[in-house]
């Protein structure tokens, strides 16, 4: 019988192979078809399937793991070929604890594994957590509640920031954005990975306290608008086309009318969500504002976005480095604030 195994079942041996050698770092991997025997792995730590759950052998393949007497101990993370919510109720009938769309990076799964398999583990690993699940959770109703009444309540944004400012300053941004990045919704992570990259930002700046707590606020509310774009648009594979891009971009408008509709937003957060994506040389949307008209609220925020957006893994796209980011970054003088680029390169390195 074997031990101490984390067994990764695929449907596809070869896309399989870089997270089967990720997976070594959490124990010894065995990749193993949809035909493996259950009874051999009852003493494995955990069970990692990359597999889509739509074909029938896939779905007989863990129905035969359900039947295993040892099966509700192990954590069991399934990789979605699919993100419909059909797919993920599906996974998680089948006994999955998490699951993780099929472009997430392999480092991420190793994470998000470990996470599972010992979740006490470490106190700092504990407060960003709970920390992270504690925004998710806050940015789960604000997303649900902008998208059906046009308005939200920001109270349960206001009580994530402090203690996300004390779990970033306790545990460093590079355990942040691990965490973060484990997470199932793309686009509350991507919140949460810009909130991260500010907080590390302003404190690297040294801005008063009061300050942070403003542009960390705008930073986890800066994309609120994409409760009103459809979600096949949000959940698209490939790149979009001409007439859906301009679609998209209406989300900056749908946010600070969604905001300036609710109680508790302030200006700097209504600056911030309208023109996160405006540039220095009037090139940007919605307004085409440019030079001094763009606050430096919306300058640190745009980095931010930028980089987040940069540095993550998307199913049209691989995630470039922190290097490649920062050289991208650095070549758009003239639509970003170039003294704050050099200043968040710092600021991303000193917590490398």
């Amino acid at each position: 019988m074997l031990t101490g195994v984390v067994v990764l079942v695929s449907d596809q041996p070869g896309r399989s192979a870089p997270l089967a050698d990720a997976l070594q770092g959490v124990g010894v991997c065995d990749l193993v078809g949809l035909d493996v025997d259950w009874s051999v792995y009852a003493n494995a730590v955990a069970v990692v399937t990359d597999v889509d759950l739509a074909r029938p052998a896939a779905m007989q393949c863990l129905l035969g793991l359900r039947k295993q007497t040892w099966a509700e101990a192990r954590p069991l993370l399934c990789i979605t070929h699919r993100t419909s919510d059909k797919a993920l109720r599906q996974a998680q009938v089948l006994g999955a604890r998490a699951c993780l769309p099929y472009y997430t990076e392999p480092h991420v799964v190793v994470t998000a594994l470990l996470n599972l398999i010992n979740p006490n583990e470490g106190a700092l690993n504990a407060t960003v957590r709970q920390c992270a699940d504690r925004a998710g959770a806050a940015l789960t109703t604000l997303f649900s509640t902008a998208g059906t009444s046009g308005r939200v309540d920001l109270q349960a944004i206001d009580n994530c920031v402090d203690p996300m400012l004390l779990a970033l300053s306790d545990g460093g941004l590079a355990r942040w954005l691990n965490t973060i990045r484990a997470h199932d919704n793309a686009t509350y992570q991507h919140s949460l990975v810009v909130a991260g990259l500010a907080a590390q930002f302003a404190t690297h700046i040294g801005f008063p306290e009061a300050q942070r707590q403003r542009l960390v606020r705008a930073a986890l509310v800066h994309d609120v608008g994409k409760a009103r774009i459809p979600r096949a648009l949000l959940l698209k594979r490939g790149s979009l086309e001409p007439e859906e891009a301009v679609i998209m971009r209406t989300h900056a408008v749908l946010g600070y009318e969604i905001l300036k509709a609710s109680s508790g937003s302030d200006s700097a957060m209504l600056d911030a969500v309208r023109h996160h994506h405006e540039m220095l040389d009037g090139s940007g949307y919605p307004d085409g504002i440019s030079g001094d008209a763009i606050s430096d609220v919306v300058r640190f925020l745009t980095i931010c976005d930028i980089y987040a957006a940069l540095t993550e893994r998307r199913s049209y796209k691989p995630a470039l480095s922190p290097n490649e980011a920062m050289v991208i970054l650095q070549g758009m003088q003239g639509k970003i604030e170039p003294r704050f680029v050099q200043a968040f390169g710092k600021a991303v390195a000193q917590a490398a």
